[in-house]
């Protein structure tokens, strides 16, 4: 959910990772990363690689660039939800663009994965849940992004 505090647990992290003598990225999607909150909670401002991407693909590309580098030991995307497609964002507001989020991602895991399998890099990917219309069995609640962040996590929390 919103406010639940999912950014602060990622920055907390990145504070671990550089007080052991790690480099970080934060890839903020959603242009709202508050250097001052992230001082606060220990994360070395100046130290952090922070990237405020256009498109989803060019995060996503980011990503990719800095885990085969393996000079980023953590790497935090906030959020999925806001990794909008290029197509989406040229497209008229009218344009369906049903699946193009969930096909990207899907392109991206498989390419980060594979990078992932030979770096030392931790890769976090912060979601949002929605709500489903008109559910009356199962979950009334689904992330966006489609189902390959499910597929391919190691390790998935909600908060």
């Amino acid at each position: 959910p919103e406010s639940s505090g999912k950014t602060t647990l990622a920055l907390h992290a990145i504070a671990e990772a550089q007080k052991a003598g790690g480099n970080a990225a934060f890839i903020d999607a959603e242009h709202a990363l508050d250097p001052v909150y992230a001082a606060s909670l220990g994360v070395d401002v100046d130290g952090l690689l922070v990237s405020q991407p256009d498109s989803g693909e060019m995060a996503l590309d980011i990503v990719d660039q800095l885990v085969r580098s393996s000079a980023v030991d953590i790497i935090v995307v906030d959020s999925v939800a806001a990794l909008v497609p290029r197509a989406e964002l040229e497209g008229d507001m009218s344009d369906s663009q049903i699946g193009l989020q969930a096909r990207l991602m899907s392109k991206a895991l498989r390419k980060i994965t594979g990078s992932l399998s030979l770096s030392q890099s931790t890769v976090v990917f912060l979601n949002q849940l929605r709500s489903k219309v008109g559910v009356i069995y199962g979950s009334p609640e689904v992330t966006s992004g489609g189902n390959a962040l499910k597929f391919y996590a190691s390790v998935r929390l909600d908060t």
